[in-house]
């Protein structure tokens, strides 16, 4: 079955209607065009937005000049109700302290201690998921909140926060869409952004139930009684240049964007490998060949060759973040065009990965381009669904792994099809199925735990 995709618009329209597509969905809302473009120029009086799907382009933007092309203001402005000054949305000096501080707790060996709580994690959603036809979604997204709390807090998720947790995101999410109205369209700055009472609400309630958290964790510092987890490892590091350690209110806004990498992109990243191997019975026999010998531990987890190529691929083609906006520090030249500081950069992940330039069947399922050792040098600049250069996601191993774990417990357990209806992607915070996705488990015979570690 070919993985589904919104159908672009080749017409322009007037401005109110694209507003309004937008707003329903931004991967539908702009031209089929971009699949084969290298670069798209949007003007308006006001404002000046460039798509860039050059390779070369990504790199300059991402690697070579970060500094002259930083987080969009309109980005930050966006995204602040929920994330404040999260190092997600902050630029210069201050994103710099806030990475040496963060880094360390995702560097080498720190992943391993990890690897408890995401095993625990996978264990617990399986033992929740029962035989049936059911959106997957919201398992997912109880799983990867699971998740998070066992790697930021060292405790499982209870029942009640868990529903909590995830019904504020999802009314999060479906409030706002991944990049704000104004970062495309013409939009005054001295006007302030939009932002729907829902947005503020659930964004209010999301921060309210984090500085919770935090504030018992500083407690239990304090007390000499706090587990050595991600958010004990965070809070006691100091910036090694300032000394510093994080605020209460700056820790808030660190664990809101953990929360939304952790468990929001990580969530639709799950939902979307699980259908894809639904779809792909050979591909989903394969990684249940692999699941059944997996072990306990890290050199378990590394020989899942066949389920990270296949969670790989759904990164490809379902990128939890469809699109990135830098904006432009100076004026600067790009394919020999002149462009103006101020001006929006915007990398698009959905489109990049399936860009028809760059891929061979760049809209079809096939987790073995990742064996070809030319096909991975080729795509380096081509896949960026962690970001690159020095503002990549610094959990991306992480989320490699949760995701690499979480599908080899689900398919051990349950053999997966296809619902009824092709789930259709919506990008919102994270690119979502717009009715949800839908598949059909049933339970396997004599399962087994993993084997201990080797």
């Amino acid at each position: 079955m070919k993985p589904p995709r919104p159908v672009a618009t080749e017409g322009r329209g007037s401005v109110l209607r694209f507003a309004r597509s937008f707003r329903r969905d931004l991967l539908s809302a702009l031209p089929e065009r971009l699949y084969r473009a290298w670069m798209a120029d949007f003007r308006s009086p006001l404002i000046r937005s460039l798509l860039c799907n050059d390779p070369d382009l990504i790199r300059l933007v991402l690697k070579d000049r970060p500094g002259d092309f930083p987080k969009s203001d309109r980005l930050r402005t966006g995204l602040a109700p929920l994330l404040g000054q999260s190092v997600f949305v902050t630029n210069g000096d201050q994103w710099a302290a806030q990475r040496r501080i963060i880094d360390p707790a995702f560097a080498g060996g720190r992943l391993n201690d990890s690897l408890p709580a995401i095993l625990g994690a996978a264990e617990a959603l399986v033992a929740r998921l029962s035989p049936g036809t059911l959106d997957i979604e919201p398992e997912c997204s109880h799983a990867a909140a699971d998740m998070i709390f066992r790697v930021l807090f060292s405790t499982p998720i209870e029942s009640r926060t868990a529903s909590e947790v995830h019904r504020v995101f999802r009314a999060h999410q479906e409030s706002q869409p991944v990049v704000n109205l104004a970062a495309l369209l013409p939009w005054p700055r001295w006007l302030p952004l939009p932002h729907s009472r829902r947005t503020r609400r659930t964004a209010a309630r999301l921060r309210h139930l984090i500085a919770e958290l935090v504030d018992a964790r500083a407690r239990a510092i304090r007390d000499g009684i706090a587990p050595d987890d991600l958010a004990t490892r965070i809070m006691t590091t100091a910036d090694p240049v300032t000394g510093l350690l994080f605020s209460p209110a700056e820790m808030v806004d660190q664990v809101a964007i953990f929360f939304l990498a952790g468990h929001e992109t990580s969530a639709s990243a799950l939902a979307w490998a699980l259908w894809l191997l639904a779809a792909n019975p050979a591909w989903q026999d394969r990684v249940l060949a692999e699941s059944r010998s997996m072990t306990s531990d890290m050199a378990g987890v590394n020989a899942l060759r066949v389920t990270r190529a296949v969670y790989r691929e759904t990164l490809r083609l379902y990128p939890p973040v469809p699109m990135m906006v830098r904006q432009s520090a100076r004026d600067v030249t790009l394919r020999g065009r002149v462009v103006p500081a101020g001006a929006q950069i915007i990398l698009s992940p959905w489109h990049l990965h399936r860009h028809q330039r760059l891929w061979d069947r760049p809209d079809d399922f096939d987790p073995d381009r990742w064996e070809d050792p030319a096909g991975r040098a080729s795509a380096r600049e081509a896949f960026i669904p962690f970001s690159a250069g020095p503002r990549v996601c610094p959990g991306a191993g992480l989320a490699m792994i949760e995701g690499a774990v979480m599908l080899a417990f689900v398919v051990r357990a349950f053999h997966l099809e296809p619902g009824p209806v092709a789930p259709v992607p919506i990008a919102r915070l994270s690119v979502r199925g717009r009715d949800g996705i839908t598949i059909r488990l049933t339970r396997r015979e004599n399962r087994s735990a993993p084997p201990p570690p080797a």
